[in-house]
């Protein structure tokens, strides 16, 4: 069938099932397809000696004419750098083709939280749901700012569920527009989504790891009310709200929600970054701990990251045709990948990908 994956490099990949296209919009779009954005696909793959599903993310090297290996470099190694933490997905592999990178990802098979914090009331997340997912989150951003890393991305669409029903763990995705920060030099960029970004993006000033945690008071309000805070009927509009920091925190859109919720989420959505929560701070907010079950059964982050690594089984080693790339720069453009032949083959090629746009400021 059109777009199926045939073979991988000696029989070790295989599409997750018989890829039957579908339209969409007058397109044509593969049912083992996952998601698209605008420079990549993502669909399922099964691992022909385990049986065990994955996602692989194909992500185009050129993108507009430029060459931009070196920002999927930077996703690879910011993944590699949390390999240990258990709420950002785990990267398994990794291959390069003339035109593209292919990252073999951990499939989470329950989905975007953007589904439930949209949803009716009897499939929406209770409070206590999103205690324990929000904890989650804080704890898997916790160890990219340990590493001098900043998301700037954290958003429902990049945040997974391992499972729906019953409610599973997070994973966060997505670090194409992950940048690292320290005190040696200043990161001064506009990017990410609109209704998330930070104040400081808007104004171009300094972005540092303060700028993940305004876009998680965001997340939490949206998880919380199913309303976005600062979204107003234009882009404009939308920033102004975030520069003037225009909430609303009437009982109306919280009702039935705790005031020490409330309270976590104003103590993110401040528009000076140097006053805002920390992820430490924010882990031991009281309103995480209402939840007080989940929180004497879940480990120290440090204790889960070990016992990750411990219990976490090795990758099947790949046939030699298959180009790995063996080792990630802490940063782009610090290292140089083999080009391979014959990395894949497919009984048709893939659909051309369609110019769809996203919400980036950039």
């Amino acid at each position: 069938m059109g777009g199926q994956m045939r073979e991988v490099a000696g029989n070790h990949w295989v599409s997750g099932s018989r890829c039957k296209r579908r339209r969409e919009g007058g397109k044509d779009h593969d049912k083992c397809e996952i998601d698209r954005g605008k420079f990549a696909i993502v669909k399922k793959c099964v691992e022909k000696t385990t049986g065990k599903e994955h996602a692989a993310k194909f992500l185009r090297k050129r993108r507009k004419g430029q060459d931009c290996r070196g920002d999927i470099l930077n996703e690879i190694a910011v993944l590699e750098s949390a390999e240990a933490n258990p709420y950002v997905v785990a990267l398994h592999e990794v291959y390069e083709t003339t035109s593209e990178i292919i990252l073999v990802l951990e499939c989470a098979a329950g989905g975007e939280i953007f589904h439930q914090c949209v949803a009716d009331n009897d499939e929406a997340f209770t409070e206590k749901d999103v205690i324990r997912l929000a904890r989650q989150i804080l704890m898997g951003v916790a160890c990219l700012h340990r590493n001098n890393v900043v998301h700037l991305d954290l958003k429902p669409q990049n945040i997974l569920l391992t499972s729906a029903q019953p409610l599973g763990d997070i994973r966060i995705v997505d670090f194409g527009l992950s940048r690292r920060v320290d005190s040696v030099s200043e990161v001064r960029e506009i990017l990410g989504t609109p209704e998330y970004v930070a104040p400081e993006v808007l104004d171009y000033e300094p972005i540092t790891t303060a700028t993940d945690m305004w876009s998680i008071g965001v997340l939490i309000y949206v998880m919380l009310t199913g309303e976005s805070p600062f979204l107003g009927d234009e882009k404009q509009e939308t920033f102004l709200n975030i520069s003037q920091v225009n909430v609303d925190y009437s009982q109306d859109v919280f009702q039935g929600i705790s005031d020490l919720a409330v309270d976590f989420i104003q103590s993110l959505l401040i528009k000076n970054p140097g006053k805002r929560a920390t992820v430490e701070q924010c882990l031991n907010h009281p309103w995480l701990r209402l939840d007080s079950h989940h929180h004497t059964v879940e480990a120290p982050l440090d204790e889960q990251e070990a016992s990750q690594s411990e219990s976490e089984p090795e990758s099947p080693v790949p046939s030699p045709e298959l180009v790995v790339i063996p080792t990630y720069p802490t940063c782009p453009g610090q290292g140089e990948l083999k080009t391979g032949r014959d990395t894949f083959s497919f009984a048709e090629p893939f659909p051309p990908r369609p110019e769809i746009q996203q919400e980036l400021i950039c």
